[in-house]
């Protein structure tokens, strides 16, 4: 492993979290607000951004505005944290494109989604991430997430791309199996950098020698969920359980409904972002959205009134 590799399996710790795409009203781009949103993230303490994962409904975004929000992302850091985006696709060609861009951009990682909807074998999901991996000198996260892409990894696929591809340096594992996400770390390593994806795994998570999370819940509450990790890395275990419950209900309510309908109607409310997904997905229920804002002054999370 080179040193840079090294040295961002240090940083590459914490809330990382996977910032949502904000549309206007008219459906365009709203790269104002994306700076926005992660000028807010990192003044809460978040330790590390993504964007245009499962939050940021890379499948309603074409390529070239998925390097918009890259780029975008990228300049609004400006090296203060590390930056970690989504480049992985149903298509083959596009996921080599979009992380060989990442890397032109100077990411600090990429993070490469299981392809979804065409179920490809643990054979053919072994030959698309290696293939990816040695078209670049980045390191590579894994994401794994069997109930939005029809597919999981095996335990055995990951492993042997650890072993074979040096710049495969951790996965997100949004895997409600625990006994899956144990036996990762026991053969891809206990330096793998393991994050957890589900929101109420994110605690158990840092028992094991997990190094973080990337949860959709920090777009909304990114204080408490980065002082989670504050704490456990401090050794204060109460503390972190502690947040790990009072977390719980925010959680529940922001995964009603599909990821990320819940989250960008909080913060429609929370008067961040217009509340605005792409077809074919859309806001939740108005049930659900009065729950969602009842919820939110639970958390004393400023709402305003419905009109």
């Amino acid at each position: 492993m080179t040193q840079r590799y090294a040295e961002i399996k240090k940083k590459l710790r914490g809330s990382i979290c996977p910032v949502i795409t904000p549309f206007k009203a008219n459906y365009e781009l709203d790269l104002e607000k994306q700076s926005e949103l992660i000028e807010w993230q990192l003044g809460n303490g978040t330790h590390a951004i993504s964007v245009t994962g499962t939050s940021g409904e890379p499948s309603s975004l074409t390529t070239e505005e998925r390097v918009q929000v890259m780029e975008n992302a990228m300049k609004t850091i400006n090296g203060r944290v590390p930056f970690a985006p989504g480049t992985g696709s149903v298509n083959h060609d596009e996921t080599m494109y979009l992380t060989k861009k990442a890397q032109e951009m100077g990411a600090d990682a990429a993070m490469v989604i299981v392809p979804y909807y065409n179920k490809p074998n643990q054979h053919a999901l072994y030959k698309h991430f290696k293939t990816v991996a040695d078209s670049v000198d980045i390191p590579i996260i894994i994401y794994n997430i069997p109930g939005r892409t029809a597919q999981n990894m095996e335990v055995k696929t990951m492993s042997r791309l650890v072993e074979d591809c040096p710049n495969i340096v951790g996965a997100k594992e949004s895997n409600k199996d625990f006994e899956h996400v144990n036996r990762v770390m026991l053969n891809c390593g206990r330096d793998f950098l393991l994050y957890s994806g589900i929101e109420l795994l994110c605690y158990p998570m840092l028992t094991i020698g997990g190094a973080g999370s990337i949860s959709a819940t920090a777009n909304v509450e990114p204080k408490k969920v980065a002082e989670m990790h504050d704490a456990w890395e401090e050794g204060d275990v109460k503390k972190a359980q502690g947040l790990h419950y009072e977390l719980m209900n925010l959680n529940d309510v922001l995964f009603k409904d599909t990821n990320p309908a819940p989250v960008k109607a909080a913060l429609g409310m929370m008067g961040k972002i217009e509340p605005v997904l792409r077809m074919p997905m859309d806001l939740p229920s108005e049930a659900l959205q009065e729950e969602i804002r009842e919820t939110l002054k639970q958390y004393n999370i400023e709402a305003p009134v419905a009109k």
